[in-house]
């Protein structure tokens, strides 16, 4: 556990943004989600899914700079929301709210480009961690193994 989420520190989070605000509370809930009993880990999970996937759908800036970390503890056995992470990654990965919106009411995201691109950051974000997606295909965990399938799924799409 020592080493999980080192790189945490490299994001500057307060100068970034998720859909309350500021991104800086995202470590926080990060390392809630490793060390926090399973009632903390979900509400911190369920904090982390409204900033960073808001209605299961909608994804802001911080979003890209937070799926690497939430695959690190999707690989964690001690995390104990691992099968809600990997929604919230198929959640991230399926996201196309800004591209919908765009390609119907180009004029109205002129200026608000910027979210096309923060969605498309985020599914690369998602897609970039093969590794550790074949990695949960083949865990004995019935249902984390069908949550990563269900995400393979999303990504062959």
């Amino acid at each position: 556990m020592a080493t999980a989420l080192k790189g945490l520190e490299r994001v500057p989070w307060g100068a970034i943004k998720d859909s309350s605000g500021s991104a800086e509370a995202i470590p926080f809930l990060l390392r809630t989600l490793v060390r926090g009993d399973e009632c903390a880990a979900r509400a911190a999970l369920g904090d982390l899914r409204t900033r960073i996937c808001q209605y299961g759908f909608v994804v802001d800036q911080a979003t890209a700079a937070t799926v690497p970390f939430l695959w690190e503890l999707a690989r964690l056995p001690q995390v104990t929301c691992r099968v809600q992470i990997v929604h919230l990654l198929k959640s991230i990965a399926a996201a196309r709210q800004w591209e919908s919106t765009a390609s119907v009411y180009p004029k109205l995201l002129n200026h608000r480009h910027d979210y096309v691109g923060w969605e498309r950051q985020a599914r690369s974000a998602v897609r970039a961690d093969h590794g550790t997606l074949r990695q949960l295909l083949s865990e004995s965990d019935i249902e984390l193994a069908e949550a990563a399938s269900e995400l393979a799924s999303a990504l062959a799409a």
